[in-house]
């Protein structure tokens, strides 16, 4: 019956069986629907637009192949949200791109902020975070991630976490104020 249905049309459960009946359709439906908002997660991991396209690639691949093993225990966007998210984090340690030490961070570059809207000003001032605090940031403040599943996610403590989040805070306040904001 699903193989039917045309792949847009399906419902998630449909979806996922007939990605693992091995439709080439229903493989393209669930990245079509699914691409947009997993590249502007990982972007807002990476901070950078070739590493993010990188991390969604390897993490739809895992998706892929990992697919028989999704137990529908959540929905089919958290699970491959996770599968992302463990990728960015796991390509920012490879590229040694995450900031332990809190205190001893650089000042962001200045820039002309005048060209920016006031959502563009905290956009920029988001993606201006080092990687550590901005990893945190956007899990916690924007995917709405309890501390504890992010420690959990990303492989550290849930006290990194919150220090993360607390230096992110305070970076994007003092960034923010000093463009009059």
């Amino acid at each position: 019956m699903a193989d039917r249905i045309p792949p847009a049309r399906m419902s998630e459960i449909e979806l996922v069986d007939a990605c693992l009946a091995e439709n080439r359709l229903a493989q393209k439906e669930l990245y079509d629907r699914y691409k947009q908002a997993m590249f502007t997660l990982a972007y807002r991991v990476t901070g950078d637009f070739e590493q993010a396209a990188d991390v969604l690639q390897e993490a739809f691949l895992k998706v892929f192949r990992h697919l028989g093993s999704f137990r529908r225990e959540s929905t089919l966007g958290a699970w491959i949200k996770t599968i992302l998210i463990r990728t960015a984090y796991s390509q920012i340690r490879t590229n040694k791109l995450f900031i332990e030490p809190l205190e001893n961070t650089p000042a962001p570059e200045q820039m002309d902020w005048s060209v920016f809207s006031n959502a563009e000003y905290l956009e920029k001032a988001i993606m201006d975070l080092p990687t550590g605090y901005r990893t945190v940031f956007t899990l916690v403040e924007i995917e709405g991630y309890a501390h504890k599943e992010v420690a959990e996610l990303m492989g550290i403590s849930v006290g990194t976490s919150k220090s993360q989040l607390f230096y992110a805070k305070k970076r994007l306040r003092e960034t923010l104020q000093a463009y009059g904001y």
